[in-house]
């Protein structure tokens, strides 16, 4: 089975075997916004064992009329709260939002390629 990950309408794969080899970048780096919609928030709370209200408190933060997960400063650098460095890797992995499932195919990286070959390896050129 082939790790190499096409979509259309973007000029280039993503070789998802490359995650075992990076520390994590997409879930590191520049502070940023991870959404989640209301569906989702309901799914990663149970998978917590936190009643949905506990969880908001716990971890999201409100960005507009949207809700963001919230992130943790490490040095010069922030995490995703759920990101386990130790096991590098996400805590909520089964149950991520989608803009974490749809990485690296966003919208956004359709014209800047060069940008996400600095955060992703496993980006590789159509």
């Amino acid at each position: 089975m082939s790790n190499i990950i096409k979509k259309d309408g973007y000029g280039y794969y993503f070789d998802a075997s490359a995650c075992s080899t990076c520390s994590a970048k997409c879930c590191t780096g520049e502070s940023g916004y991870i959404h989640v919609t209301p569906k989702e928030v309901e799914n990663i709370a149970n998978f917590t064992g936190l009643d949905v209200e506990e969880f908001v408190q716990k971890y999201l933060f409100k960005n507009g009329y949207k809700y963001s997960i919230k992130e943790r400063k490490v040095g010069e650098s922030y995490e995703c709260a759920f990101y386990d460095k130790a096991a590098n890797g996400c805590m909520i992995y089964e149950v991520r939002p989608t803009q974490c499932i749809t990485f690296p195919f966003w919208e956004y990286f359709k014209d800047r390629v060069d940008e996400l070959k600095l955060e992703c390896p496993g980006i590789i050129d159509a």
